[in-house]
Formats: C-alpha cells, sequence, structure tokens
C-alpha cells in the first residue's frame, strides 16, 4: 500500500482521497482508503489460524472495505507512521469511513451502508 496524499491535518488530500493517523501512543497506525487498513506494533489477541497461500506478516493488519466484515490479512508493508497523530477522543473521517481514536483502542467502521 502507498502512503499518499499529505495527513498533517488528518483531512483527506482532495487529489488523492486517502487520510493517514496513528494513534497517540504510536501502537496503531490506519490509512483510511479502499480498503481501510489499520496495522498495529503490538498486540495483546491471538488472530485466526494462519492462511495457507500466507506470502507476508500476519496477524498485525486489519482491512475494512465497504460493506465487508473486518479481516486479518497479510501484509509486506505497514500502515504505522503514516500520518499524525489522531488525538484520543478524535475522529476522522473519508467517505463513508469512521475511524476513531480512544485510550483502549482504534475502531473504524462504515458510517452508511
Amino acid at each position: 500500500m502507498r502512503r499518499r496524499g499529505s495527513p498533517s491535518t488528518n483531512e483527506p488530500d482532495a487529489a488523492t482521497d486517502l487520510v493517514g493517523f496513528t494513534s497517540p501512543s504510536g501502537n496503531v497506525g490506519c490509512i483510511i482508503d479502499s480498503p481501510t487498513r489499520c496495522d498495529t506494533s503490538e498486540r495483546d489477541w491471538t488472530p485466526p489460524p494462519l492462511p495457507a497461500d500466507r506470502e507476508f506478516d500476519y496477524g498485525r493488519a486489519i482491512s475494512l472495505s465497504g460493506g465487508e466484515e473486518a479481516a486479518f490479512v497479510c501484509a509486506g508493508d505497514t500502515t504505522l507512521g503514516g500520518g499524525k497523530p489522531l488525538q484520543y477522543g478524535q475522529s476522522v473521517s473519508l467517505g463513508s469511513m469512521q475511524c476513531d481514536s480512544a485510550e483502549s483502542d482504534v475502531t473504524c467502521r462504515e458510517t452508511q451502508t
């Protein structure tokens, strides 16, 4: 996944329609695009079993695309460090996708169906 745009204000760059941010702790980094993807540097969960066709790292990246359930994905790149911190209690959105930052987690969801 390429990093595009300028996330300095956590607002979409009109030329690229992409928003990148990190949690204030730096543990979670997300890029809102199609699909939206968030990566973690540390986790306290166990991902589902490793897919047989795994090509890259697995269990640290979660992808969410309109109308589909979130899923763990294999990734050879990262969304960590892809944008400015989204402070706890703040939200950012692009199109129908909204991500909320809290001390306990980052939650991304579709606001329209």
